[in-house]
């Protein structure tokens, strides 16, 4: 079994990934509010901008219609007012007043107008130190760092890294990219090693099994994303999972 490493964020922190979306429907703030109350440390959603300049969160962006919504058209969530919006889709603000301040939010800014009102929501809750923004171009995150207190996430694969990790990590560094998110299989030991060495947090996504977990643990990550909170938090805390879990 791999030697525990360090990690920069202790304890990590266990963002539930579309609020807890393995026991309520995903995206609503039933979600978010049951993933608090289950012991979640941080929150994921998807942040889109409407016709009329609202954050909204939501996973594709798009909106189906039909006899309950079920196709076999959709509309891009940009070309809809917030009014319009179905009812189970919040707005950034409403999960804010919904759930308070007191937890971390990961953010795929997924408009391309999205930062700026994001900010600006989180800024008159309180919340921009707690908010962490992520994309899959880290260069595009690097044009906010001028903009915003919140942590900036690059939203990558080892595979995309082609000039490799360590150039990766320093350019990241110098750019002020405060994080790199990857899937959990990217992630080892070494590798979480090198981007704290640049002072970089390490975050992995998709870890739905408990051995997974605890492995991203033992590896030093700073943050782990999972649709099981309960799994993840058990994980976190280094408690014992049930025996049909080990």
């Amino acid at each position: 079994m791999q030697q525990r490493l360090p990690a920069l964020r202790v304890p990590p922190i266990g963002f539930a990934h579309r609020g807890a979306k393995a026991h309520a429907r995903e995206n609503t703030l039933e979600a978010f509010q049951l993933a608090i109350r289950l012991g979640a440390t941080g929150l994921e959603a998807d942040v889109w901008i409407t016709k009329d300049g609202v954050a909204v969160l939501d996973h594709d962006g798009k909106i189906k219609h039909g006899i309950l919504g079920f196709g076999p058209f959709k509309t891009a969530i940009q070309d809809i007012d917030s009014t319009d919006l179905p009812e189970h889709i919040p707005t950034l603000k409403e999960l804010y007043e919904a759930c308070g301040t007191d937890y971390e939010l990961s953010l795929d800014v997924k408009s391309a107008d999205a930062f700026e009102q994001t900010i600006s929501v989180a800024r008159t809750a309180g919340a921009e130190p707690r908010l962490w923004l992520c994309h899959h171009d880290w260069t595009v995150a690097a044009a906010w760092r001028q903009s915003t207190s919140a942590r900036l996430v690059d939203s990558t694969r080892l595979a995309r890294m082609k000039d490799g990790p360590e150039r990766r990590a320093a350019a990241l560094a110098e750019a002020g990219i405060d994080a790199v998110n990857m899937h959990y299989k990217d992630w080892s030991g070494g590798l979480t090693t090198l981007f704290h060495r640049f002072g970089r947090y390490c975050l992995g996504w998709d870890a739905q099994h408990t051995r997974v977990l605890e492995d991203l643990v033992r590896m030093g990550l700073d943050g782990v994303y999972s649709d099981h909170v309960d799994k993840m938090m058990a994980a976190l805390r280094g408690e014992q999972a049930p025996a049909a879990e080990m």
